[in-house]
């Protein structure tokens, strides 16, 4: 006699597994490497900017080429990976962006460089959503918010790495050398991926693949035997819509709309601090080394900012908790543009602003993956990561044009507080429609928002 399991409730009830510890490994490793590519482009800016003799106008399109190339690539692979498996879609992707960074290294004119970033960036925007999706598949909902953003760290700490490794190596290796390494890098983690990741379980139950398959993966994660079991998921038979128009169906409109609100808001931040903080601060009079180590301490700020965020989005309301960081970070954006005391005030105001913007992403990533079904959550993840690269874009571009525009150092920072102030406020906001009752559950906060 057939039996027939809840798919999440097993996992659920089982302990964290040896498998599930595999998934977040290899998904934290695929960021990392994104996080490397995202900080070393800023810090051989100057370098490529030298070595053609190019203004800053000039350099604007080398970030926004691969920040365009990272929004149609999320945009294209979200359901892509709804349709195919996460896992075939993350290791397509970290072999195109392994491939193209190490193919960008040769480039013979700013061009070129420029196209290949472009190249770049469709295998960065496709992979990272996807890691989003496939770690929150395999964990269970009383620990989905800790460990997600655990797993997204990999992300600030690249950043980090990428931010030091390049500062140091560039006066040996160049420019050229970091876009080798970084291109390497991922094409020997894709290999890696093709032995060690395995496929998303609710991807499988929802594609009704064969029920011993599913029941492989499902017992490499409980340790217990399926025979002649058939496993299902707790969602609506409803949902019937495509990927794309289950992100606008009823209520999921309002969230859809709002997510993409913050996420245009924080990445606008992020990457407009990633991209331009070195140079601002060589023209501050701070030396190149010293403005990677000030660097860093957003990226280190983002990756302590992550993991207690995450355990506090378990414990309690996760939108207030997120709404009161980015409301920190702009306070600390603020005095970045104030702090004429020192390096180490600096560092200290830029490790907060880690704590608050780039924390806080990591965070908004893991509740996303919570607000929307199997059948539609890579592509929800990675529409909203879309629309956070737009933002990405114009942050890229904006820094660009507020340093031709000659607004003091303090005014510059003022500005970039302002998009930290809408996160929070839209976050606020965000809580009435996904809690439309005013009893929050203390814990599991996300708990009927959608079927897990």
């Amino acid at each position: 006699m057939t039996q027939r399991l809840d798919l999440q409730a097993l996992i659920d009830a089982a302990p964290i597994s040896g498998i599930q510890w595999r998934v977040i490994i290899c998904c934290f490793l695929v960021v990392m490497t994104d996080g490397f590519d995202t900080a070393a482009i800023g810090f051989i800016a100057p370098d490529i900017r030298d070595h053609w003799q190019l203004t800053a106008g000039e350099l604007a399109p080398l970030f926004g080429a691969g920040l365009l190339g990272l929004t149609i690539g999320a945009l294209l692979c979200g359901p892509l990976s709804d349709r195919f498996g996460r896992k075939r879609v993350i290791e397509l992707c970290v072999a195109l962006f392994g491939l193209f960074s190490l193919l960008s290294a040769f480039s013979p004119d700013l061009e070129t460089l420029v196209a290949l970033r472009f190249l770049t960036g469709l295998g960065l925007g496709g992979a990272m959503p996807n890691t989003i999706t496939m770690t929150s598949e395999y964990l269970p909902s009383r620990r989905r918010g800790a460990l997600v953003t655990m797993m997204f760290c990999g992300f600030t700490l690249g950043s980090a790495m990428g931010g030091l490794v390049s500062a140091q190596l560039i006066p040996v290796i160049g420019w050229h050398g970091i876009l080798i390494l970084g291109g390497v890098l991922p094409l020997v983690l894709c290999v890696a991926l093709l032995i060690w990741l395995p496929e998303s379980p609710r991807w499988q139950v929802r594609h009704k693949l064969p029920q011993p398959v599913i029941a492989r993966t499902v017992s490499a994660i409980t340790g217990e035997r399926y025979d002649n079991t058939e496993f299902w998921l707790n969602e609506s038979t409803a949902e019937q819509k495509g990927s794309i128009g289950q992100l606008f169906a009823g209520r999921q409109l309002p969230i859809t709309l709002m997510l993409w609100g913050i996420f245009f808001m924080s990445l606008l931040i992020i990457y407009l601090l990633s991209s331009w903080m070195p140079t601002l601060l060589y023209q501050r009079g701070i030396d190149l080394q010293h403005a990677s180590w000030i660097t860093a301490a957003f990226q280190i700020g983002g990756t302590l900012g992550a993991i207690l965020l995450g355990v506090l989005m378990d414990r309690f309301n996760p939108f207030w908790v997120l709404a009161l960081s980015y409301a920190a970070g702009a306070v600390c954006i603020v005095m970045i543009g104030l702090s004429e005391d020192g390096l180490w005030l600096m560092a200290l105001v830029v490790f907060g602003t880690g704590i608050g913007v780039s924390g806080s992403q990591v965070g908004l990533n893991a509740i996303t993956a919570t607000l929307y079904p199997t059948q539609s959550r890579a592509t929800g993840v990675s529409w909203a990561n879309a629309v956070g690269r737009c933002g990405a874009i114009v942050g890229s571009l904006s820094g660009g044009m507020m340093m031709a525009m000659n607004f003091s150092f303090d005014t510059l920072f003022f500005i970039i507080a302002v998009p930290a102030v809408i996160s929070a406020v839209i976050l606020m906001l965000l809580t009435l429609v996904v809690y439309p009752t005013t009893t929050v559950p203390a814990t599991r906060p996300l708990a009927g928002v959608v079927n897990k």
